[in-house]
């Protein structure tokens, strides 16, 4: 089968070289075993999104060299309400729907139990609503959506990390479909979109491995093909931080205006993922014969002090 893979960016700010490094091993991943990309723009949150984000993203993308062979910067989620409408509205037939009033507060409460990706475990406190609670609620405030989630084991094959198994009930309990606001939630937006563009194969970052169970949930419940699922090693500041689009000195911006070449960008990213023995200039292109999952390091990545 043909591979198809893709590139999700937010478009809510430049792109560090965390996000950078997800794009370059998605399109080293695909192409090299003669593959295609997808671009998506993942503008869910409008309120943190903008045209001129969505352009930049296009520019950088081109500039480093990373191509896309379908979709495009038209290609928005935030676009496809409806859809993702159509898919909740399924879920809610089954039976799998209900309103849930938590505060943040209440979530975020510090007795919570919290998830491998740190989310905290949702206690089913609204699980159990009749109709006249939940409609006595939602004069008052308009409820979040959850998904019931079974007491049932997911497993599935990393293609970098292996074996990977979660109950969903303590992994991560109930989860969000639509915020209180409205907008669509990522886990049933993101396999949505994947299972109905044909993606084949999902390269992100190791923070999302946790996620991976409620998506293949929502994929059996929605009737979709899931992909495969490559999770890569996250990309740490030197003092260990994770990197952010708040960490302005490596954003592509900052890089490109200290005199950073798109070579000089790519092949440093290339030597941190094992895929070249020094720092040297190289384009994707040129890193094609040398893409092996087998180099890439499964421990996060810090950025040695210096190197950028």
């Amino acid at each position: 089968m043909a591979i198809l893979g893709r590139f999700a960016p937010t478009p809510s700010g430049r792109m560090h070289l965390g996000n950078l490094l997800c794009c370059l091993l998605a399109w080293l991943s695909a192409k090299s075993a003669g593959g295609r990309i997808l671009l998506r723009v993942e503008d869910l949150d409008q309120a943190r999104s903008s045209p001129a984000h969505i352009h930049q993203l296009g520019e950088d993308l081109q500039l480093l060299g990373l191509a896309w062979d379908e979709g495009g910067l038209g290609n928005c989620q935030g676009g496809r309400g409806p859809y993702y409408q159509q898919r909740l509205d399924k879920l809610a037939s089954m039976g799998l729907v209900y309103p849930c009033f938590c505060s943040r507060a209440e979530l975020h409460a510090a007795s919570a139990p919290h998830a491998a990706d740190g989310e905290p475990v949702y206690s089913g406190k609204c699980r159990a609503l009749s109709p006249e609670e939940a409609a006595e609620l939602a004069q008052k405030r308009p409820p979040a959506l959850r998904l019931r989630v079974p007491d049932k084991v997911i497993s599935f094959h990393d293609g970098h990390y292996g074996f990977v198994s979660q109950n969903l009930q303590a992994g991560c309990g109930d989860f969000i479909l639509r915020r209180s606001d409205g907008v669509f939630a990522y886990q049933l937006a993101v396999a949505a979109d994947d299972g109905a563009m044909g993606v084949t194969q999902v390269v992100r970052g190791r923070d999302l491995l946790a996620s991976t169970p409620r998506q293949l949930y929502l994929y059996g419940l929605l009737g979709l093909t899931p992909p495969q699922f490559i999770h890569t090693p996250l990309l740490l500041a030197p003092d260990g931080r994770r990197l952010s689009k708040r960490d302005q000195d490596v954003s592509l911006d900052a890089l490109l205006a200290r005199g950073f070449t798109p070579e000089d960008i790519t092949g440093r990213l290339a030597f941190l993922a094992g895929l070249l023995d020094a720092p040297q200039p190289a384009s994707p292109q040129e890193l094609l014969p040398l893409f092996s999952w087998g180099k890439v390091p499964l421990a996060d990545i810090r950025l040695p002090t210096g190197l950028f």
